[in-house]
């Protein structure tokens, strides 16, 4: 019972071939790390096309068209859907969902930088026969879009009739801004609002906020899907982005982390962008070379062992640690002593008489060079585990000195 178990020699035949198992292991490491780097990199996957009014929705209050028709004539237009891409110098197109949305903390990061916001216009629905396409209600309440840039600009929103061709500030603004008036068209005044494109009647349709270059587009159906039909258009939008975009400026940047898509700072992702992707590979390569050593035996294989070994080393040893674990080797010294003291009254033949003292005084006058009584003494004293053992190897010397 004592035995540890030991199987059968030979190799039994398992539910699954090695060969098996390994691609099982293989195939769940596998799908394991393709978990991890979808849910490092999900929010890039997400397309955008809920009907929303920002540069990936393909819906009419969308700005997909004047993305795909940047990238087509070289503009290289970028998806921002992390705060780190708001400190370059080149235009940034917001699109808030209403004009409640909060925009502060970008537009005090982008103090001093263009900066285009595209106010929104319509109460929509999504259409249930086409997805990603939205149907309208309705104009958003004016005192609602009055808010898009307040308090730091107040405005009042208005909306007229539309058509007729828009008219720019000469000195503000080229002559390639020649828009067309989409029906109704919604306008902004401000004090501190200066107007760059007009209607016939020179109410502001793009303005100019402050001292900076913080700009807002009172109408999105200038710059929208339905906008963009228009080959017209189209060409006014990419010069009017063009005339707002700095001199130096080598992309357009759309925001879309006003409508939800943004993405955060993720330590999972950490992992596999540079420069940390260098320490990722070196952990992978280390756990496979772990891996492959675990697969092979260094050196020969160590036979089994019993649990409770024969013979009375194996008792000595189990007194031994119990003497141990109760910490009660200092009061073994007296014991010692005694135990030589009867083994010697034995071998040298001490007088049945005697006892105690005078078995020790007999003891010390054989002839040696220890006295028994002292070597007796220290191990009575001895109280921790060193000093015990050199008395009892003394002892035991002695008690050899006088057989020999």
């Amino acid at each position: 019972m004592s035995d540890v178990a030991i199987g059968a020699g030979g190799r039994g035949d398992g539910a699954f071939r090695p060969a098996t198992i390994l691609l099982v292991v293989a195939v769940g490491i596998l799908a394991f790390v393709a978990m991890l780097v979808l849910g490092a990199y999900a929010p890039d996957f997400r397309s955008g096309r809920n009907g929303g009014t920002h540069a990936l929705s393909n819906a009419a209050t969308g700005f997909s068209g004047i993305v795909r028709l940047a990238q087509a004539t070289g503009r290289n237009p970028l998806i921002a859907r992390s705060e780190q891409m708001f400190d370059t110098e080149d235009l940034l197109v917001l699109t808030p969902q209403t004009g409640s949305t909060e925009m502060g903390h970008i537009l005090s990061r982008r103090t001093g930088k263009a900066t285009l916001v595209v106010m929104p216009k319509w109460i929509t629905v999504r259409d249930p026969a086409h997805p990603g396409w939205v149907r309208a209600q309705g104009f958003m309440p004016g005192w609602d879009l009055e808010r898009t840039i307040a308090p730091a600009y107040p405005m009042k929103v208005e909306r007229r009739r539309g058509g007729g061709t828009l008219k720019t500030v000469p000195a503000h603004a080229p002559a390639e801004l020649s828009f067309v008036a989409p029906g109704p068209l919604q306008t902004a005044v401000g004090p501190r609002l200066q107007p760059i494109i007009t209607d016939g009647s020179g109410r502001p349709v793009l303005v100019k906020a402050g001292a900076g270059p913080l700009y807002l587009l009172t109408d999105p159906d200038l710059l929208s899907n339905r906008g963009m039909a228009d080959r017209r258009q189209a060409a006014a939008a990419l010069a009017m982005l063009d005339f707002l975009n700095s001199t130096d400026s080598g992309h357009i940047v759309f925001d879309v982390t006003l409508n939800g898509l943004g993405r955060s700072r993720s330590p999972l992702r950490l992992l596999f962008d540079p420069p940390f992707l260098a320490v990722t590979l070196a952990v992978v390569a280390a756990l496979l070379l772990a891996g492959l050593q675990a697969l092979t035996r260094f050196g020969p294989p160590r036979p089994p062992q019993r649990a409770i070994a024969f013979g009375k080393a194996a008792l000595i040893d189990n007194a031994a640690a119990l003497v141990r674990q109760a910490r009660r080797e200092a009061a073994l010294g007296g014991r010692y002593a005694e135990m030589i003291r009867d083994k010697a009254v034995t071998v040298f033949g001490v007088p049945a008489r005697l006892r105690d003292g005078a078995v020790a005084d007999y003891l010390d006058r054989l002839d040696g060079r220890e006295r028994f009584s002292t070597l007796a003494g220290a191990a009575r004293e001895a109280r921790g585990r060193e000093a015990l053992l050199a008395a009892a190897q003394a002892l035991h010397r002695w008690q050899w000195e006088k057989k020999g």
